[in-house]
């Protein structure tokens, strides 16, 4: 029974979709492909453990999510059968991510929570690493309706567009970063890096005139986009600040009547430290903006001051540029929220 199912199957060792969930759309594409038929027998659970080297308890979980949405049944003492051979024709997207965060994970949710039944996920995170990333796509083994993808890299993200060229255009959605060289027809929900920050820094700007230096901390090796400091030195010229870029935090002294900004998390850790530990007052002696708002940033030392993508809008316009069949290319909403740190 196994020789021609072992074909029908392909558990993705690099995916973060959860194998059960990899073992049930693999079932349904072969009902929709007409490689399995109502009341074909599937393997048993031991025979699908041992060939595809996945537990027993990941194979019943995909049998039973399968018998959840009425696809398989069973019998006992017989086994599982396919049940129901109308499945309907769900969209298949390849989702992938340049790290996992607060506030990637935003973007997933409203991206899942959006497209609901219409779609089936494969969801990939590659870590900033461009080898990884282009790997995963190369090495691909589904016909995927969508490419959605975040394009960030530590090193080698210059390439990027020549295998990002190699996805059709009308499959293809990008994320938060327009990749310079992709041409022809896609969709895109993307940041203005250097108008959001300048933008964001006006509007503070009654609470930034207490201050006479900005400083932005960004580490020397990053995968943040180079407009973030070039629309940070505009603003700071434009409005006569003196202005640093921070590569390394802990070696930085903090004295009176400097801001910061900071993009990572643990170096707005590091900076609080710093600012505490030399009996300044955050908001009144030294000033702190972060990137990217999260819930906990509401509460740290009565409130942090962020600037922030819209990463629920992300999320949701780019399930509904699927939905839609849609190429447009949409800016993503960037805001600041002042809080007492300011």
């Amino acid at each position: 029974m196994l020789s021609p199912f072992n074909k029908l199957i392909y558990i993705d060792e690099f995916s973060a979709t959860p194998k059960y969930q990899q073992l049930a759309n693999c079932i349904i594409k072969a009902i929709e492909t007409q490689k399995l038929q109502l009341d074909d027998v599937l393997p048993s659970i031991n025979e699908l453990s041992f060939e595809f080297e996945i537990s027993r308890d990941t194979a019943e979980k995909g049998y039973r999510y399968l018998k959840k949405i009425g696809i398989i049944g069973s019998v006992p003492g017989k086994g599982y059968f396919i049940k129901n051979t109308d499945v309907g024709r769900k969209v298949k997207v390849f989702l992938m991510f340049n790290k996992l965060s607060a506030h990637k994970k935003i973007i997933y949710d409203a991206f899942v929570a959006t497209l609901g039944e219409a779609a089936t996920i494969d969801f990939y995170v590659y870590n900033n690493n461009f080898s990884l990333f282009k790997n995963l796509l190369l090495n691909s083994k589904e016909d995927y309706d969508y490419y959605v993808i975040i394009a960030h890299f530590l090193d080698g993200g210059e390439n990027a567009y020549k295998i990002l060229n190699n996805i059709p255009k009308e499959k293809l959605i990008l994320l938060d970063k327009l990749v310079p060289g992709v041409t022809g027809n896609f969709g895109a929900i993307y940041e203005n890096f250097d108008k959001d920050i300048y933008v964001a820094l006006e509007q503070a700007l009654p609470n930034l005139t207490k201050y006479h230096t900005l400083k932005i901390i960004l580490p020397e090796y990053t995968y943040h986009p180079e407009e973030i400091t070039t629309g940070f030195a505009k603003f700071c010229q434009d409005y006569a600040f003196t202005h640093k870029i921070v590569h390394d935090i802990k070696k930085e002294e903090i004295n009176k009547g400097e801001a910061y900004i900071n993009l990572m998390e643990d170096d707005l850790v590091t900076l609080i430290e710093k600012i505490l530990n030399s009996k300044f007052n955050v908001g009144k002696d030294v000033g702190v903006i972060s990137y990217n708002e999260t819930a906990l940033k509401k509460i740290i030392l009565n409130g942090i001051t962020t600037i922030s993508t819209d990463f629920q809008m992300m999320g949701e316009k780019a399930a509904e540029l699927i939905l839609n069949k849609s190429a447009e290319h949409i800016e993503a909403r960037f805001y600041l929220t002042l809080r007492s740190s300011l």
